[in-house]
């Protein structure tokens, strides 16, 4: 039996230990927040954090997580205030929002580790989160905007 912390609660698992975990944090947890999009850590749509840094949840085990600390969307914030979620509704970012978790994840992820990014460092960080809409501009726009309030 595994135990991981899912934003800040211990839970157990005795499932299959291959079993990704993106279907473990939304089938058997019931958090939905983290998107399936592509199944092969391309789009970034499942983009949670393991121990702070942001991970493909599509592409990363259950096992990969036990004994570390999670965080989905639901979790970044217990009053959805986090700087980065105050900028994308600031700035209005999302258009169909299918992408938005996984690109606000990715990018408080890019904001623990680096407060003051430079425009190439967002761009090269956000790179690998896809926004079929074409939000990016709106989305590096909230990153600089987040980075003045973390």
């Amino acid at each position: 039996m595994l135990t991981i912390s899912v934003n800040g609660k211990e839970i157990k698992f005795d499932g299959d230990p291959n079993t990704p975990l993106l279907w473990f944090v939304r089938d058997e947890l019931g958090l939905t927040g983290t998107k399936y999009g592509c199944g092969v850590g391309l789009c970034g749509a499942c983009t949670v954090h393991l121990d702070g840094t942001a991970v493909r949840g599509c592409q990363t085990a259950v096992s990969e997580a036990a004994g570390k600390k999670v965080t989905t969307i639901e979790g970044l914030s217990a009053d959805g205030n986090h700087p980065v979620q105050q900028a994308w509704r600031d700035l209005n970012v999302p258009q169909c929002g299918f992408c938005q978790a996984g690109q606000m994840m990715q990018a408080a992820s890019l904001l623990a580790k680096n407060r003051a990014p430079t425009d190439a460092e967002i761009v090269d960080e956000m790179t690998g989160n896809i926004c079929r809409c074409g939000c990016y501009e709106r989305i590096h726009a909230a990153v600089r905007a987040a980075a003045g309030g973390v």
